[in-house]
């Protein structure tokens, strides 16, 4: 009989990129004070949490020439990983436009020291058998499942003898493939977590495409789908459960556009079958570390995740804060504004020395 998955709580967290400046904070700096105490204590108290790991870690390697004219090459040192540690992270997504950046004796080398560490890895490996099969991890005694894959780069496929990500283009529908996977997966775990990225850069809402997506995912038998590409956090919708269209992101060293705020952000905690199933934490992302967000910019997220959810089914309770419940409303008072219309409500950010973000080597990757 599958494990009763009630009372566990899942953490899940957007890009975090621990290559560049933040490389060179690893070397200056313990692993774990990249992080605010206050956010180690809270990614403590929960079973699991889980992250897409926008960087490979290693030593090793080249900047690839696999893509002509790439701009962003993000590698993290080997102490990366206690910094993923130190967050409780036990997972992590490795789909996307970042693992072979340095080549394939770089990415080889992170699922080495993810996996000596004790970190499951999903949406990467040698051969696209290996990339598309899922990780299982056991938080409080329920096996959660773990699929990650990515709509781009082509150029980072994996193929046979060829290590590389989980390539996935979902524009129409998701492929054959990975539908049969899904609920081939479900089949291994008590719960189901599809972790795409997916779609472009500094977006505010999910395309129409991709909620056609997550739907396809959640019939053949994902328990979750978050996803994570844009840099902004986008709202939430509700299908028999939360879909988290992107998550935004979480650590890096990246220039702040002042609109749409990349500077803040989202840790989701997802307590699956409970009558409160989803608690969004908002995270104010300093120059190469993360607190939780005070003050206006708690309110900032506070306006942009109303204005978000609203359009797609979804309410928004602030509960303290920098914490919010995220409950679906009734279809008889669901509205339809655009999400998308507004994207950033007019709550000035508090000054922070950090705000300029000075010394970051690009506006975005």
């Amino acid at each position: 009989m599958p494990a009763e998955p009630a009372g566990i709580a899942i953490g899940l967290l957007g890009d975090v990129m621990l290559g560049r400046m933040v490389a060179a904070a690893l070397e200056r700096q313990p692993p774990e004070t990249l992080w605010a105490p206050e956010l180690r204590e809270l990614a403590r108290s929960l079973d699991l949490v889980i992250c897409n790991l926008e960087c490979c870690i290693s030593s090793r390697g080249r900047p690839t020439q696999l893509i002509e004219g790439k701009p962003f090459f993000f590698r993290g040192p080997p102490a990366a990983v206690d910094a993923l540690k130190a967050m409780n992270i036990r997972a992590v997504g490795l789909a996307n436009n970042h693992a072979l950046d340095f080549g394939e004796q770089a990415l080889e080398d992170t699922l080495e020291l993810l996996h000596r560490a004790g970190i499951a890895t999903a949406g990467a490996g040698l051969g696209a058998d290996a990339a598309r099969s899922p990780a299982v991890v056991s938080a409080g005694g329920v096996r959660v499942g773990l699929m990650a894959v990515t709509d781009h780069p082509v150029e980072y496929a994996a193929t046979p003898g060829r290590s590389g990500v989980a390539l996935a283009n979902m524009r129409e529908e998701p492929p054959s493939w990975l539908l049969e996977r899904v609920a081939a997966a479900r089949e291994r775990c008590d719960i189901l977590i599809v972790f795409p990225h997916w779609g472009p850069n500094m977006t505010t809402r999910p395309a129409r495409w991709q909620r056609r997506a997550a739907s396809g995912l959640r019939a053949a038998g994902a328990d979750l789908v978050a996803g994570h590409s844009a840099h902004v956090f986008h709202g939430v919708a509700w299908n028999d459960g939360p879909v988290l269209f992107d998550l935004g992101d979480v650590l890096d060293d990246y220039m702040v556009d002042p609109k749409l705020r990349n500077d803040l952000g989202v840790l989701a905690i997802w307590r699956p079958h409970t009558e409160q199933q989803l608690e969004l934490i908002g995270l104010r992302l300093e120059y190469c570390h993360t607190r939780l967000a005070e003050g206006a910019d708690a309110d900032w997220i506070a306006a942009r995740l109303e204005r978000a959810c609203s359009g797609l089914g979804t309410a928004v309770t602030r509960a303290a804060e920098q914490r919010f419940t995220i409950t679906p409303i009734r279809e008889q008072e669901h509205r339809r504004p655009d999400p998308g219309a507004v994207t950033a409500p007019r709550v000035p950010a508090r000054p922070d020395r950090h705000a300029r973000r000075r010394g970051a080597q690009s506006k975005r990757p």
